[in-house]
């Protein structure tokens, strides 16, 4: 049995966290009090930024306070990040893809930002649908019948994918099928998605929306999506599972992001918010569209997402660093 000054020690502490529990469910209750800003590490336009932008009208609507949507976007969400950790302010919220803690830790030897504890995941709000497609001048029709001519033009064919998630799984499939195929870089990746359309190079790994036009005018054709399921957009297509390759399967998971030391209430508050606006059919149709699926979560789901993509990645990498398949650029 505890002595009494023991236990008098022992019943205060309990007492004031009782108290702080309490305080910080009621800061979350009352949150925000004022405007909210957004940073989304991507230009105004894609995907990302669409999906930011419905998401903040949306709660916008929901809190009774303006949610505005500042866009810095910079290699690998570098400038948004920074900008994010350096303003460490109450009201300002990051919308970004998960490679901040997922993969940049990996790649980027000093980081702007601890990815630790800088970035608290809140929420996801999207599963993000990534393909592989190739030239429909290349005249295969299946990974199958890719595999066999790459197998027959080994060092010929040419590659290409948007950095992150894409690049990766497309290391790791040329790798786990014994492929050797050329990578071919590009500053601006748009070009690498008319050259493919052109037959100037032949595959591509990068997320669906910017190759649904190419894909519906018969100029490139999907092969797989590196999703666990398959995309609304292109339902006949399979995944990179059901094509036989079980352990690629990747969450590309794009969600709200919090300030270091953010109140756990809040965290939970916010992200019951964000999963209210996707459970709006409205909502749902428009990501659809935009070649990607609502995904909500709780803070700790969104955390294990991006806990298992990171584990994924730098198991492929390490791998990378034994083959002969070129490092990211």
């Amino acid at each position: 049995m505890l002595a009494k000054p023991e236990l008098a020690r022992s019943f205060a502490l309990g007492l004031a966290l009782i108290v702080t529990t309490a305080a910080g469910g009621t800061a979350a209750e009352s949150w925000p009090q004022r405007t909210v800003r957004l940073i989304v590490p991507n230009p105004p336009g894609i995907a990302n930024d669409v999906i930011a932008r419905l998401f903040a009208e949306k709660l916008s609507e929901k809190w009774k306070q303006p949610v505005i949507v500042e866009n810095l976007p910079g290699p690998d969400g570098l400038v948004a990040a920074r900008e994010f950790v350096r303003r460490s302010d109450d009201h300002t919220l990051l919308y970004s893809f998960a490679a901040l803690i997922s993969i940049n830790p990996l790649t980027i030897e000093k980081l702007p930002y601890d990815p630790a504890h800088d970035l608290v995941p809140i929420a996801s709000t999207s599963d993000n649908f990534l393909a592989i497609a190739v030239s429909s001048s290349l005249n295969v029709n299946s990974l199958a019948e890719l595999i066999q001519l790459a197998r027959k033009r080994s060092g010929q064919l040419t590659w290409a994918a948007t950095p992150g998630v894409p690049y990766y799984a497309f290391a790791a499939f040329q790798k786990e099928s014994g492929l050797s195929m050329v990578q071919a870089h590009y500053r601006d990746f748009n070009q690498a998605i008319t050259d493919l359309r052109e037959g100037r190079i032949d595959a591509i790994a990068a997320g669906v929306l910017p190759l649904l036009p190419q894909a519906r005018d018969g100029k490139i054709k999907f092969l797989a999506f590196l999703n666990g399921a398959r995309s609304p957009a292109a339902p006949s297509v399979p995944t990179m599972a059901e094509e036989g390759y079980p352990a690629m399967k990747f969450e590309a998971v794009t969600g709200f992001f919090g300030w270091r030391d953010m109140p756990q209430p809040l965290r939970e508050k916010i992200a019951a918010d964000i999963g209210t606006v996707g459970d709006q059919p409205e909502v749902r149709e428009r990501l659809a569209k935009l070649g990607s699926a609502v995904r909500g979560s709780t803070p700790a789901e969104f955390a294990a997402v991006i806990a298992t993509q990171r584990a994924q990645i730098a198991a492929i990498a390490g791998e990378i660093t034994k083959s002969g398949v070129p490092k990211q650029q």
